[in-house]
């Protein structure tokens, strides 16, 4: 037997006996085998480098150390899913579903709480993990994933397969970790989820790997088999761990079974769940059913029962957001709920507690719907001891004075100050959120210093950071690396798809999904931007209100300037379809063809850069990105040379088109 093939079977023993181990729960190797086994596939690795193979046990000691977490976009978007809290909501999805799909059957999976993952594996082996994001976009977090040992490197199969699943802490990781972090005098982590979270976003590989974590996969898509259940038999054969107590059940009463029964036994589980996950079990039928912009229509959540615990309202607060919109906000005495810690606590408006009768300096019930939005119930009428002033909802604006204006249904009240620094801070935050232009790097509090030191006073500012790149490293908190990345980021958020533009303008009503039926049928701002409010009106989901308050939006002249100012900036403001190809080198850019090419007609050269949403236009101006100049070309060439554009020989055109696989 050579070295080289030493070295595999060490590593094909020691993988199956991790499988055994960690997934199966039965042992085949002592701990001194294993060790044993280990060091030698160690010795053997040093003395030949060159035969170390990248899903060796080896290679899951943390030990790399990255700069910062490299985007990633999903081959297929990872969407969440839609939430029930009871049996008449579970009842009612199943109505639903019967409506498309007669006979329904069902898979219920535990709904393990952590952080959702996308595996891609090429050729049987690990290539990359991705966390979710925004569901299109997320961030590369393979030298961590590396690091769970349950997971397998390397398939029993050498197929290309993409996996998704959950990365979780288990209950007594957490507890040991909480010890030693109050013993090294730190804060202890509130609960797994936070804690799994936190771990997998390390840059360095060794902090992951100490902290144990461990991984369910749970679905597989672009799949050929029929049903979901036989996805998760796909994962079973290939060693992936998946989760014990997933079940079918044939109708909704039996989901209401095993509801009731993991609802009993949740706290008995190693692990946090927060809910039951219900799929439809026909893989056809979930292509039939579809989805909504945000979610699955063959799936859904249910979650538990929310924890309700008493704590003390503080205080009373008002926020100013984007529109305007006045929201007060309780400000509770710190209270622990479902594992974390409760500060505040949204009241939605002056009705929500007039209607509940609050008052500050009340004892109330506070709970997390859905274990994760603290809500205030009620005030606890009986611990009312001393004589609470009910409370009277403000009249001013708190942030810049103006008089407040109620709505039309004399519900909500807002600020109708256009100019009003809340309302603008809160516009730049939903213009840079993951849902619009998604700009990783710009959260609220830097958005909010910006603000303050005049840098970013509107959202055409936000293209310009780069002029004060040199200013930027100066301020605290903020140095080259992250202001580089800053800065990569606000350059590539130029090429997003019109709906998320469309999403960050912030027009009244127009929320992910319908920004994304504007941007399907209008493909470009400018067709947008001239449709009338019958037209608009004829399209599914957007009634009189939101057309008007379309139209209303494109007629300021204000609101033309600013989107003339980024068009100046080469922003994208045309839809890109799913079947629609990025390149830097041609998306968003303008093309003049001159001269004769000699391996490719003009034509078929003007489909490529189409394809890759570039233009192609006849005459040379200052708005011209690129000239491809071919044999015998005319003046456009001179006047390309005068106006110092660039210009791409054949052999660079070929080049080009040779790394896209064009040719």
């Amino acid at each position: 037997m050579t070295i080289q093939e030493k070295i595999k079977e060490l590593v094909d023993k020691l993988n199956q006996a991790n499988y055994e181990y960690y997934v199966k729960d039965n042992p085949t190797l002592t701990d001194n085998e294993f060790d044993s086994l280990l060091n030698e596939l160690i010795k053997l690795e040093e003395q030949y480098p060159e035969y170390i193979l990248s899903y060796s046990p080896t290679q899951k000691v943390g030990g790399e150390v990255v700069d910062s977490f490299d985007k990633v976009v999903h081959k297929t978007p990872m969407f969440s899913l839609s939430n029930v809290f009871n049996e008449e909501e579970v009842r009612n999805f199943d109505a639903k579903v019967r409506k498309i799909v007669p006979n329904p059957t069902y898979v219920c999976e535990l709904k393990i709480d952590g952080l959702a993952v996308s595996l891609e594996y090429v050729n049987g082996i690990l290539y990359r993990a991705a966390t979710r994001g925004d569901g299109t976009t997320g961030e590369n977090i393979t030298h961590n994933v590396k690091t769970i040992k349950s997971l397998p490197l390397k398939l029993k199969s050498s197929i290309d397969l993409e996996v998704r699943g959950e990365i979780y802490m288990s209950k007594k990781t957490l507890a040991k970790l909480n010890e030693e972090r109050i013993k090294n005098n730190e804060e202890p982590l509130q609960n797994a989820r936070n804690a799994a979270a936190g771990s997998i976003r390390q840059l360095d590989s060794k902090i992951a790997e100490s902290r144990n974590l461990d991984i369910f996969l749970y679905h597989v898509p672009n799949t050929n088999l029929k049903t979901h259940y036989e996805t998760i038999e796909l994962l079973r054969d290939n060693n992936f761990p998946t989760n014990p107590n997933i079940t079918i059940c044939n109708n909704v009463d039996e989901v209401m079974q095993y509801i009731e029964n993991w609802t009993k036994k949740r706290d008995s589980l190693p692990y946090d769940i927060d809910g039951i996950v219900i799929k439809v079990n026909n893989l056809n039928d979930q292509k039939l059913l579809g989805y909504t912009a945000k979610y699955p229509k063959w799936a859904t959540a249910y979650k538990f029962p929310a924890t309700e615990v008493y704590t003390k309202l503080e205080n009373i607060v008002c926020t100013v957001g984007r529109t305007g919109l006045i929201t007060p906000n309780a400000v509770l005495s710190p209270i622990k709920i479902a594992g974390s810690t409760v500060k505040r606590a949204t009241l939605h408006n002056a009705q929500y507690i007039k209607d509940k009768d609050l008052r500050i300096g009340d004892i109330v019930s506070v709970r997390k719907a859905g274990d994760v939005i603290p809500e205030v119930v009620e005030p606890i009428l009986s611990r009312r001891t001393e004589k609470l002033a009910p409370y009277q909802m403000i009249t001013i604006c708190p942030i810049c004075h103006t008089k407040l204006v109620p709505s039309p249904t004399n519900i909500d009240l807002y600020c109708p100050n256009n100019s009003c620094e809340a309302r603008n801070i809160n516009s730049l935050i939903h213009f840079v959120s993951r849902n619009a232009m998604n700009i990783d790097g710009l959260g609220d509090k830097i958005i909010e210093d910006f603000y303050n030191l005049k840098i970013v006073t509107n959202i055409v500012d936000i293209y310009y950071l780069k002029d004060h790149k040199e200013d930027l490293i100066e301020l605290e908190g903020y140095g080259e690396k992250s202001v580089n990345k800053l800065l990569d980021n606000i350059e590539e958020s130029k090429h997003n798809s019109l709906e998320r533009l469309l999403f960050g303008l912030g027009i009244n009503g127009i929320g992910a999904k319908n920004a994304k039926i504007l941007a399907k049928r209008y493909k470009d701002i400018d067709n947008l931007s001239n449709a009338t409010i019958e037209e608009l009106q004829d399209i599914k989901d957007i009634g009189k209100v939101l057309a008007e308050n379309i139209v209303n939006y494109f007629s300021l002249e204000k609101n033309i300037n600013i989107i003339n100012k980024l068009k100046e900036l080469n922003i994208n403001t045309k839809y890109i379809s799913e079947d629609t190809k990025v390149n830097e080198l041609i998306t968003n850019k303008k093309f003049v063809i001159t001269g004769t090419i000699s391996f490719m007609t003009r034509d078929e050269i003007k489909k490529i850069i189409e394809k890759y949403d570039g233009e192609c236009v006849e005459s040379v101006s200052k708005k011209t990105d690129v000239v491809i100049l071919g044999e015998n070309p005319g003046s456009k060439y001179e006047k390309a040379q005068k106006l110092n554009i660039t210009i791409w020989d054949e052999n660079t055109l070929k080049n080009i088109l040779e790394d896209l696989n064009e040719i």
